[in-house]
């Protein structure tokens, strides 16, 4: 018998009115679908700290989700990263996304900061030794841009799990054979957490493109082709974006996945049509 589905969301901390409004009426939509946990992510050089912290601080107060906001190793001290996660534990925080961290616009190659932690594995290690945070960490079925090659970055994911991470959160891809591929790489290498799938709903393309261009995302040829010539066809689109996730859940679910987390870019209404295709039902 196939275990019940099990999902959690990505959001970004708004940066205006609109946006904030925005978010909050898709937190709205979506909590009723019981996730496992939201996470609200960091800016990539650590800028939106205060505002992550203000949407974890409300979604801790004002509903019934489980916040997990990111942390990463940029722009901070191991000072300066122990007083924010100490400050989450006693908030009654106990989820968290662990990220070494993307550098800040125009820096080429990523610098530990001096006083901080280098990388992944070290902030896990650093959190578990604050309290007994459940962590999710990042994997990369498609390898990460700034690895030599597949094998450093599975050593690496096993470093973070090892390090006491609970589970791992893909990149989004359209491949589903890479996923499953590197499912059982994973195993192969001894690594038992769950790899939960990464699911982007592809609400504007151009900026799918983008996204996939930065992460090292592939996107197949057939993906294209179901998108060309559609610009100025946004209800073909939507149709088009649903039933790619739909398909790309559904196959997951046969080969036997029942965790997913979607990258939700604070808009809920793809996502909930995807999740109730899955099965869930909100309550």
């Amino acid at each position: 018998m196939r275990r019940p589905v099990q999902v959690s969301f990505e959001f970004f901390p708004p940066n205006d009115a609109a946006m904030e409004q925005t978010l909050w009426a898709s937190i709205e939509r979506l909590a009723p679908l019981h996730p496992h946990f939201v996470s609200v992510t960091y800016g990539a050089d650590g800028s939106t700290r205060d505002r992550t912290h203000k949407v974890i601080t409300r979604i801790m107060r004002e509903t019934t989700l489980t916040g997990a906001p990111h942390l990463t190793c940029i722009g901070a001290s191991r000072d300066e990263i122990h007083g924010i996660a100490r400050r989450y534990w006693e908030q009654g925080v106990r989820n968290v996304v662990a990220l070494r961290g993307d550098p800040p616009a125009g820096v080429a190659k990523y610098i530990p900061h001096p006083g901080g932690y280098a990388y992944a594995a070290d902030l896990v290690r650093g959190l578990k030794d604050i309290a007994d945070f459940d962590i999710s960490v990042a994997a990369f079925p498609e390898t990460h841009p700034e690895a030599s090659g597949p094998e450093q970055d599975l050593a690496n994911l096993k470093r973070k799990l090892d390090a006491g991470a609970t589970r791992a959160i893909t990149q989004f891809f359209f491949d589903t054979e890479r996923y499953l591929r590197f499912r059982d790489r994973c195993a192969a290498a001894g690594i038992d957490a769950v790899i939960v799938p990464g699911i982007l709903p592809i609400t504007r393309f151009p900026q799918m493109l983008r996204f996939a261009e930065r992460c090292g995302a592939s996107v197949p040829a057939w993906l294209m082709e179901r998108f060309d010539g559609l610009d100025d066809d946004p209800e073909t689109r939507k149709m088009i974006a649903a039933s790619v996730a739909i398909e790309q859940v559904a196959r997951l679910r046969r080969e036997g996945v029942d965790e997913f987390h979607f990258y939700t870019l604070n808009r809920a209404e793809l996502v909930y049509e995807i999740c109730h295709a899955l099965g869930l039902r909100a309550i």
